[in-house]
């Protein structure tokens, strides 16, 4: 597994999470734009991905359902704004209601590559409060060990249990 990820904390509103991956640029790329690959590592820990769309393209709409024994469900979506094959992607993020939190926010996802490590740098703007910010920093760090995960487990080529 990666080791956990360096989070720095830039203003009140916004948060940058870097975490690199024993795995190809080309293969992170692809879980990133492949939607049955995203179905298998989207959410925090201990949640699970009950429905995902996503349209990769700029304009293109995503939403996901997840739920949590903990949790509960919980929906969230945007729309993909910039995407540069293999270097960044660029896209809305918003909790659909019910959560308490209303503001959209802007995910900026830059990704390099050196040696087979991937390193992904992940910017996100604003926040409404920093308790908000605080608790989306836990929670894409818990998405990211999954990813890492999950990446690693393709780059040694376990082949993965079809999704339910």
């Amino acid at each position: 597994m990666a080791p956990a990820g360096t989070t720095e904390t830039l203003r009140d509103d916004e948060l940058l999470i870097t975490r690199s991956f024993k795995a190809p640029l080309n293969l992170v790329w692809r879980m990133w734009e492949d939607q049955d690959h995203m179905r298998r590592w989207w959410g925090p820990e201990g949640f699970r991905v009950v429905n995902l769309a996503a349209d990769f393209r700029p304009g293109g709409k995503w939403r996901v359902h997840m739920h949590s024994a903990q949790y509960g469900e919980g929906w969230s979506g945007g729309e993909f704004r910039q995407i540069e094959p293999k270097h960044r992607i660029v896209f809305t993020f918003a909790w659909e209601e019910g959560t308490g939190e209303t503001i959209q926010t802007l995910v900026t996802v830059n990704f390099t590559e050196a040696d087979g490590v991937t390193t992904q740098s992940f910017h996100q703007t604003p926040f409404s409060s920093v308790a908000s910010r605080d608790s989306h920093v836990l929670g894409w760090n818990s998405l990211f060990n999954k990813e890492a995960t999950y990446a690693e487990a393709l780059g040694r080529g376990t082949i993965l249990p079809p999704l339910d």
